[in-house]
Formats: C-alpha cells, structure tokens, sequence
C-alpha cells in the first residue's frame, strides 16, 4: 500500500497541469481508501494541496464500507479534513447482504451512521441497490424508510445491473440464482421517486437524491462536464476534449510512476461525441439539456435539430422544455438512456 500512495502523490506532482482552475472537489475512491492508515492519507491530501490549488471550502469525501468505520477510523479522517463520507450501504436487510456478498451485516450498517453522525459527520451519503430478485416490495420500502430515519441528507440509488464475466452473472446462467426483471425495477424506481419526494429530498439526477444543500459537488461537476484530474491505477482525468485513463494494474502502475511515467491511454473527443456525451450527461439532472448551452457550444442548428427530435417526447409526455432546456419527466426517467441514444449524432 505505501507503494501505491507514493506513487499517487508522485502522479499529482506530474499532474499539476491539468487543470487550469481551482479545484473544488477531492474524492477517496475507487476500492477501499479507508483501508488507510493516518499518515497515508495525510501523505496524499498533503500532495494534492501542493500540486494544485484547492478552495478553502472544497468538500473532500472519502467511500468507505459499514465495516470500516470505528471511533478511530471516524477521528483520523475528521483530522485529514475529510467532510464528507459516502458508505456502502446496498440494504438494512441481512438476506440482501449476503446475497450480494458484502463483508457487512445489517446491524453495522445502522450503527456506521449513527457514529459517523455522532463524530460530526453530518454530511453523508449512501449507497442502495434496488430491483435484486429476491428484494421484496416491502423490503425496499423499509430500506428507503430506514434511510429517512436516519436523517441521511443524501442517498444515491442504483438497480442491480448483471455484467459479463462476474460471478453473479455465471451463477445466473447455470440457473443458480434468479436473473434481473426490468418490471420489478421500474416499481422500485417508481416507489423511490415517490417516498423521497414526499421526504423532501430533491431527485436531482437520475440516481441521486438530496436535501436541499447536500447537493454533491463532486458528481455535479461531472454533469456539468468540468475538468476533473484522476490520480491512481484506472484513474480517469477529462479536460473538455480529450479523456484519458490510467493503466488497471496496480503493480504496472507503481513501476511506471517510479520512472516518472504516467501510464496511461488517452482518447480525442470529436465534436459529434462532445455532444453526445453533454446530452447522456445533462438529461440525467433535474435542469436537464439546456438549447441555449448547446447553441453556444455547438452551434445554433444543432440546437434546432435536437428540439425537433425531442418533440415526439414532449408529445409523449416523457419530456417537456422549460425555459428552453429539455427536462425528462417522471415517466422518462425509466427510458432516460434509449431517449439520450435517440437523440444522439
């Protein structure tokens, strides 16, 4: 591990080009950056700080699982100036858990909240997961229910997605365990939408939900499509034209960065693919596609065509134009990605 920490703060030394502008956001990703001990987490924000300018007020979050936080855990990272934590909750239901082979168990969960929140850590964040075959009705409503109690500002929620290659995915096909059913998600979903609204949280992108100014800044400015720097094995920076990644393999990692060598691969965003991806990314937030934007980025006919392409979505009701930006509705939330492809060059 101290291999790895020395050549990410190696790499945000190299890096500090990047960005032109002060950045607003430092996020501990990625794994399990709570496996950290003091020192190396103060190595690395230490680093940061010296290669790049950051706000005095930038939040900085750090992901972390249920069985990772401790009263010691909780005062090393107040003293880095961690403010914010997002933790790996997925359920508040025991069966769930193991299911999905989390490390730990239901009564952790509550309890990492509860002492996370009684250390001052008031700005937090969790994960749940919806639409899994065996997750009842009433289990999800009791897992959102759980969540609201718990005063938890912000909750990101995702529906279970089975990818190639894992283990949930051979285990499906060999007949093991019950696949995905896109009905079950949509109720799911649709009771997501319904219980936080009337919780008075704010469904500001497709998968987020916050109390008024518990917003995350750090996503934000991925739909916004803000410069961002990645620092560490599989790391991503983007700076409006290009996006490039950095190599997987931790070892092949350490070893670059010990000959001053950033390893990584990078792609040339086109104009077309530009667009494309500020439609994907702005019609999951809450403002939606702005025309005027895309008009001052791209061009006033592209604005015009994508008006015209929408209008059968309007007609629908799966979309409507507010003030002159294209915002999804509750009913197009569910088609959000086929109705981005749709309307992509």
């Amino acid at each position: 591990m101290n291999e790895v920490v020395e050549a990410i703060c190696k790499e945000a030394q190299l890096q500090n080009g990047y960005i032109n502008e002060p950045a607003e956001t430092i996020y501990f990703g990625g794994g399990t950056p709570s496996l950290m001990n003091e020192e190396q987490l103060n190595y690395i924000i230490q680093s940061i700080r010296n290669s790049f300018e950051i706000t005095e007020d930038a939040e900085i979050t750090l992901e972390t699982n249920p069985d990772d936080i401790n009263e010691s855990s909780l005062e090393i990272w107040k003293r880095a100036g961690i403010n914010r934590l997002s933790i790996g909750v997925q359920s508040f239901f025991e069966e769930d858990l193991l299911w999905m082979n989390r490390a730990h168990n239901a009564q952790q969960a509550i309890q990492s909240i509860e002492l996370a929140q009684q250390k001052g850590f008031y700005n937090l964040t969790i994960d749940l997961i919806y639409g899994t075959p065996g997750l009842t009705d009433e289990h999800w409503i009791q897992n959102i229910d759980r969540a609201i109690a718990l005063n938890i500002p912000h909750i990101s929620c995702y529906a279970l997605t089975v990818e190639e290659g894992t283990a949930l995915h051979h285990k499906i096909k060999k007949g093991e365990l019950r696949n995905t059913d896109n009905e079950h998600q949509s109720k799911h979903f649709e009771i997501l939408m319904s219980k936080l609204k009337q919780a008075g949280y704010v469904h500001y992108e497709i998968s987020n939900f916050a109390k008024e100014g518990f917003e995350s800044k750090h996503n934000s400015s991925y739909w916004k499509s803000k410069p961002y720097v990645g620092l560490g094995p599989s790391a991503h920076s983007y700076n409006g034209t290009s996006r490039q990644w950095n190599i997987a393999n931790n070892a092949m990692y350490v070893q670059s960065m010990k000959t001053n060598t950033i390893p990584f691969d990078i792609e040339i965003l086109t104009d077309d693919q530009q667009l494309n991806e500020t439609i994907m990314i702005a019609l999951r937030t809450a403002n939606g596609l702005s025309l005027d934007i895309i008009e001052q980025k791209f061009s006033a006919k592209v604005a015009t065509e994508l008006s015209k392409k929408a209008a059968k979505y309007i007609q629908q009701n799966l979309m409507e134009n507010k003030n002159n930006s294209l915002v999804l509705t509750e009913k197009g939330k569910f088609l959000a990605d086929g109705i981005a492809a749709d309307l992509f060059v």
